[in-house]
């Protein structure tokens, strides 16, 4: 069978349908994979107010996205990318955040009960009145997080890099924090009862008014940054 020569405007054309077929299709594709009712699953992208419970999305780019008050309850958003994010009051009991980049995102008054986020990278993200209860933060990245009021109890922090981190105020009674970074955080008048500090590195840390009977590897006095 001859090859077809590719030089004429005619010939080029049928050269050139089957990458376009192929192309549109993709496309097709993408768009439909890319929306979920009325959110759009994109950078930058409205989301606010919705109901997203159990949605799939490792790995995508939701960076600067808004999602206040929607509802992502058991969401997979694994290794996904929401830097700059708004989940302000958003609901993400159990989601699974495992590894993702989330920069500077605002989890004010979120609700992250039970979510995993250990090996995420949080650093001066805003978690200011946020409920984490028995959340999972082992090997997180949260330098320079605020952690206001929250409430943390029973919350896994293992070996996550806590430096400068503010946790005044915040409940952790029962939360673990054996061998995480403390440098420089910022505990003061935070609830530690019956909280592990085993292992962990305090230098600098503040520890003033802070609830910490039972406390293991707690200081024995206050700490003061001078």
């Amino acid at each position: 069978m001859p090859t077809l020569s590719c030089r004429t405007p005619v010939t080029i054309f049928f050269c050139l349908l089957p990458v376009l077929t192929t192309a549109q299709s993709e496309l097709q594709t993408d768009e439909s994979k890319g929306k979920i009712g009325d959110c759009r699953i994109r950078p930058g992208t409205l989301c606010a107010d919705m109901d997203l419970q159990s949605i799939s999305l490792p790995g995508v780019n939701l960076s600067n996205a808004q999602f206040t008050r929607s509802d992502l309850t058991d969401a997979n958003l694994r290794n996904a990318v929401v830097d700059g994010a708004n989940f302000t009051r958003a609901i993400l009991r159990n989601a699974d955040l495992r590894r993702a980049s989330m920069y500077e995102v605002d989890f004010r008054s979120a609700n992250l009960n039970g979510a995993q986020l250990n090996g995420a990278k949080m650093n001066n993200a805003t978690f200011r009145n946020t409920f984490m209860n028995a959340a999972d933060l082992r090997g997180a990245f949260a330098r320079n997080a605020n952690f206001f009021l929250a409430e943390l109890p029973r919350a896994q922090l293992q070996n996550a890099d806590l430096e400068r981190a503010t946790f005044r105020s915040a409940n952790l009674r029962g939360a673990s924090l054996a061998n995480a970074d403390l440098r420089g955080a910022d505990f003061t008048n935070a609830n530690l009862i019956n909280a592990d500090l085993r292992g962990a590195n305090v230098d600098a840390a503040i520890f003033r008014d802070a609830k910490t009977a039972g406390c293991l590897g707690c200081p024995s006095q206050a700490m003061v940054l001078q």
